[in-house]
């Protein structure tokens, strides 16, 4: 019933938990991609992540898969991924969505609280 929770694995390739002050020290260091798979209302109301790339979850598989002609220049199946959403269950589901499609190491920070938590940078949008 609740298999979202349990880490992810697949290929070798998992997805983790990461601190919330990691994810923030790693985001700006430029070391990660940082995605917010919230709708638009969300981000529009609390603001998002600075440095954030907002990949709403519906679209996913057409922005973050590396063999669609839709996928995002700032993705690599070799740089870190770090997802986000508001509670963590969406980012749950796309980061295994990520993990499935090739990416090397992708992590799952939670919701934006954490982010702020960790003393991340918001942007309004």
């Amino acid at each position: 019933m609740f298999n979202f929770l349990r880490s992810a694995v697949s290929g070798g390739a998992h997805v983790q938990r990461i601190a919330p002050a990691d994810a923030v020290a790693k985001a700006a260091k430029g070391d990660v991609v940082l995605i917010d798979v919230r709708d638009g209302m969300e981000l529009r109301a609390s603001g998002t992540a600075k440095g954030a790339l907002h990949v709403p979850l519906a679209t996913v598989k057409m922005k973050c898969d590396p063999s669609s002609p839709e996928c995002l220049k700032e993705l690599s199946l070799e740089k870190p991924v770090v997802l986000f959403c508001a509670a963590g269950g969406r980012s749950a589901g796309a980061a295994q969505m990520l993990v499935e499609m090739g990416y090397k190491e992708v992590y799952n920070l939670g919701g934006f609280g954490d982010w702020v938590s960790g003393g991340g940078a918001v942007v309004r949008v």
